[in-house]
């Protein structure tokens, strides 16, 4: 396809939430905590990793709690989905979402003990957050939604334990930690998303055209391509094959 931009407060134990918690999330979530913030805390029949209250006080002036909404998501972002739609129905959600631009594999044995470390030659950046938008695009359109990309640098925790996947020769990831932030986007709106374009393309592209010009694999071009479609920033005026 050819694409051109288109004209057109109830306190809860510290334990709930966390029985599962890898070690970048808790990084993460504690690394924006403020003090006043509420962590783990139930709103809207779900758990919310950060809580913050607004005005100061938490409350809307009806007697209910009134707060913004941090969530830290290191997995899929489309599991989200429900939980996103009741929170933004009444409240502003900030998604933090860490896309790892270094990462060290560090193999450990049965104990925990380290045995070896490497660098992986996989390198993660901004644009890779298209790969998770792809399922809901155009909720970065929502007024009360903003997606915050967080490169990081970060170590992976492999055991061998037989439980992985055969690409890691059944190694298990068993742990992801944050060794250090490298940068942060936030992405508020469509044209924050259209501004990610690379500056060389042409008026008129294929998804080919945006992988070469963003040095990227051309299905994550595509999943890009479809996302700002979606958004109302690129629109099809031919198809090619």
């Amino acid at each position: 396809m050819t694409y051109v931009a288109s004209t057109a407060s109830y306190p809860m134990p510290a334990h709930i939430g966390t029985l599962t918690e890898k070690s970048l999330h808790a990084q993460i979530k504690q690394m924006y905590a403020q003090p006043g913030d509420r962590l783990e805390y139930a709103l809207d029949g779900y758990v919310i990793d950060i809580a913050r209250p607004l005005n100061g006080t938490g409350e809307n002036g009806t007697g209910e709690p009134d707060f913004r909404c941090i969530e830290i998501q290191t997995r899929s972002l489309v599991k989200m989905k429900p939980k996103l739609q009741v929170l933004l129905a009444r409240r502003p959600v900030q998604v933090v979402v860490p896309v790892a631009a270094e990462t060290v594999i560090v193999r450990v044995d049965e104990s925990g003990a380290p045995v070896s470390r490497r660098k992986s030659p996989k390198h993660g950046g901004v644009l890779h957050v298209f790969a998770e938008l792809v399922s809901l695009p155009t909720l970065i359109d929502h007024p009360h939604f903003t997606l915050e990309v967080l490169l990081t640098r970060e170590e992976q925790i492999w055991q061998d334990d037989g439980r992985g996947s055969w690409r890691r020769r059944h190694w298990s990831i068993q742990d992801r930690r944050l060794v250090a932030v490298l940068g942060s986007t936030p992405l508020t709106c469509p044209a924050d998303c259209a501004a990610l374009l690379p500056a060389a393309l042409p008026d008129g592209f294929t998804a080919r055209d945006l992988a070469a010009a963003a040095r990227q694999p051309v299905a994550l071009a595509q999943k890009m391509a479809y996302c700002l479609r979606k958004m109302g920033m690129l629109e099809v005026v031919d198809k090619q094959g």
